[in-house]
């Protein structure tokens, strides 16, 4: 359903030629190739890597009776038939799987992408341009902001009870991961009646961050919230879509100034979508990342080049964060020493 709405759509925008789909349910499978375009159907991906001639893979699965992602599994076998790999996330929770499939790829020499989107949204990749000016200065520190709840202690080494954490933990600290660099330690406090955690974290150049997981909150509020700091300027993405730079600047003399209106070369610049004409910008798969993400991915295949943006590094990063979490509520957990 997912690959259904989200990411074959996509497709259209990349350079790729859908050769085949494969999914348990074989009718399903035959009506998303008419749908998309795909020459052949099949119920079992092994026959499927067999018998197709792929430059790629892309994998769309849930979790197993473990609450392990199944795309593990699919991704290890796809890699060691010669294909590269997309590989919706969260990939896995477990550190040890992601170098495993490292060293897969390295003896290979194939790759694997993983789908974390939300650095691909063009305002986050827009924020990630800004912190590179010398205006805004070294990063100094982070805010973030996503609703999602932490299970109580007892209940974290169950894997079916964290799917959901693991699912959707991937989504806000991929953008932290991605404006922040690698983290270098963290330690959270969990609220008990829904779950909400605030996490102070360390990053390894020596900024600071605040992750507040918003377990709670109304279903009509946004989403999400980032902030970034740099040396005399700042920025805001909201929901996603608003983003806001606040240039170096001043107010004036504090009591003496007579208007809220800065000079033109200080105020905050603004940017926000229209959703009133035909524009691909404001189609959810652009405003989202998918398409950027698989157009990306796909010009990686082409070059034969390995991708910088959401590879199997950043999947052990992220896979690092979700054990941290399994720790006991304040205590400061070492991610890269």
């Amino acid at each position: 359903g997912h690959s259904f709405r989200n990411v074959l759509p996509a497709f259209q925008y990349a350079p790729i030629d859908l050769a085949a789909v494969c999914d348990l349910d074989i009718e399903r499978a035959e009506v998303y190739a008419r749908q998309f375009g795909a020459e052949r159907a099949y119920s079992d991906y092994r026959e499927m890597l067999e018998k197709e001639e792929l430059d790629a893979a892309f994998i769309v699965t849930s979790y197993d009776a473990e609450g392990e992602p199944q795309s593990w599994s699919i991704a290890a076998d796809a890699v060691s038939a010669g294909v590269h790999v997309w590989t919706e996330k969260p990939q896995t929770g477990r550190p040890e799987r992601v170098e495993e499939l490292m060293r897969l790829c390295e003896r290979s020499g194939k790759w694997v992408m993983v789908g974390y989107k939300k650095i691909f949204f063009p305002a986050i990749a827009k924020a990630k341009e800004i912190m590179a000016r010398s205006d805004f200065g070294a990063f100094t520190s982070m805010y973030c902001r996503y609703p999602q709840a932490l299970p109580p202690m007892e209940e974290r080494p169950n894997g079916r009870r964290m799917i959901g954490f693991l699912d959707h933990i991937v989504h806000p600290m991929s953008i932290v991961y991605y404006l922040g660099g690698p983290i270098r330690s963290l330690r959270f406090l969990r609220e008990p009646r829904r779950g909400a955690t605030v996490t102070l974290i360390r990053f390894v150049n020596g900024g600071i961050g605040t992750l507040h997981l918003t377990a709670g909150q109304s279903g009509t509020s946004p989403l999400e919230r980032v902030e970034v700091i740099g040396e005399g300027a700042n920025l805001v993405v909201d929901n996603g879509v608003h983003l806001t730079y606040y240039r170096p600047g001043s107010r004036g003399t504090y009591g003496r100034s007579t208007s809220f209106i800065v000079d033109d070369d200080q105020a905050p610049l603004v940017w926000t979508p229209e959703f009133s004409l035909g524009q691909l910008y404001n189609k959810n798969l652009f405003t989202l990342g998918y398409a950027q993400e698989i157009l990306y991915f796909a010009e990686c295949v082409l070059e034969n080049r390995p991708p910088e943006r959401a590879g199997l590094a950043m999947a052990l990063e992220m896979a690092k964060v979700f054990q941290a979490y399994l720790a006991p509520d304040g205590e400061e957990v070492v991610i890269n020493p």
